[in-house]
């Protein structure tokens, strides 16, 4: 490792640019601190197919479970056995990046929803390895679930941060309540990143085109198909009711994960209309740029409703967790109307009668993001500020 990265920032927790909000978190940071970056990245080769490796240091960060036969896989196994739990696995999956550690230096986790699904104790695992070696770790960005802040050993790994920056006041005021002093209220990095204008597909009319992205995760969490139905009507109002163009817009194209494969099947039900277009992956700067160019976007993935919102562009989420809460709720003053939790849909008309409120609100809430939006992304720099008064980083 160089000098220069050794003075540098460490991320962590980024799971490669296949995730187009990772991408987004990084490059915002980058803007932000004007500091040499190591990005650790399961998935480094997706970083460089996107261009992170032009920002940022690239070290591998590989999740590989210890293989039998070997020494680590026995021990991994005797401690899960005797004592039922992982620490020891962890510390072997994970060991390019805790061998990595530097005493001393500064390590920020970049996975802002790291704390909102499943596997929170790996990461409870992987951040006492690092303290362990030295490490300052803080975590960058988050939104956490507040009853996961009900469980002492997550409020005892959020007090080993030496900084915890929350990106919206749900989140804040959760870990408030848990009696956390080491957390400050900012807006996600992804609100600095830079858009760029690729050439637009055809068909995409800028200024009068409705962007619609969906995840496997949002399909999957209403009831049967009802998500996906409910894309489905509100597209087909938009093409019934309106001389609007369609444009479904993917933000994460990772295996397993792909918007893609929902956004196909839209594609496939609407090929005939001749007004929906489905756009082709690209990068974070020029998916924001499509964006930028909607009239309106309905989005579930977190980091394209943030391009529509730092672009001001008038957008609906389809939420299903914290942080589509509090980051609605702290720019509009409150969630309603503006996210559809998609867990409690009952029918298939209502993403289209939200929609058509966002429609007979339109001037109104463009003209609310265009007066709040320059100071409500200044917000991404308190975390910057805090991380040189309080690290000295």
């Amino acid at each position: 490792m160089s000098i220069q990265e050794e003075n540098g920032v460490q991320l962590y927790g980024h799971s490669g640019s296949g995730n187009h909000g990772c991408e987004a978190i990084v490059r915002g940071t980058e803007k932000m601190l004007r500091r040499p970056l190591t990005l650790w990245s399961v998935h480094p080769e997706q970083d460089r197919e996107y261009g992170l490796d032009k920002l940022a240091a690239l070290r591998e960060d590989p999740d590989r479970p210890p293989q039998k036969p070997s020494l680590s896989y026995y021990l991994s196994a005797v401690e899960i056995k005797a004592r039922h739990t992982t620490s020891l696995h962890t510390r072997f999956r994970r060991s390019a990046l805790i061998n990595g550690v530097k005493k001393g230096a500064c390590y920020l986790s970049v996975g802002g929803d790291n704390y909102c699904y499943a596997g929170v104790e790996t990461i409870l695992e992987l951040n006492s390895w690092m303290r362990r070696r030295g490490a300052r770790t803080v975590l960058w960005g988050c939104s956490v679930e507040p009853e996961l802040l009900r469980d002492p050993a997550v409020v005892r790994d959020m007090r080993g941060y030496s900084l915890i920056t929350a990106r919206e006041s749900v989140t804040y005021q959760a870990m408030a309540d848990a009696g956390l002093d080491n957390v400050i209220l900012c807006a996600d990095p992804a609100f600095q990143l830079e858009k760029a204008d690729p050439p637009l597909p055809g068909g995409f009319v800028p200024g009068n085109t409705v962007g619609i992205n969906v995840s496997p995760l949002a399909a999957g969490c209403g009831q049967g198909n009802l998500v996906v139905e409910n894309y489905a009507e509100l597209i087909a109002y938009i093409l019934r009711e309106t001389d609007m163009q369609v444009a479904l817009i993917p933000h994460v194209v990772v295996p397993a994960n792909d918007d893609r494969t929902v956004l196909s099947e839209l594609s496939r039900r609407f090929q005939d209309s001749g007004r929906v277009i489905q756009v082709e992956d690209c990068g974070c700067m020029e998916l924001k740029g499509h964006i930028s160019r909607c009239r309106f976007f309905v989005g579930a993935r977190t980091h394209a409703t943030i391009a529509a919102y730092s672009t001001c562009v008038p957008t609906l989420v389809a939420g299903y967790s914290v942080k589509a809460r509090g980051i609605a709720r702290d720019i509009f003053g409150t969630e309603e109307g503006y996210v559809l939790p998609v867990q409690g849909l009952t029918d298939s008309r209502a993403l289209t009668d939200a929609f058509q409120g966002l429609m007979e609100r339109e001037a109104q809430i463009r003209a609310h993001l265009e007066r709040e939006m320059p100071a409500y992304r200044e917000r991404s720099f308190l975390a910057a500020r805090a991380l040189k008064e309080r690290l000295g980083v």
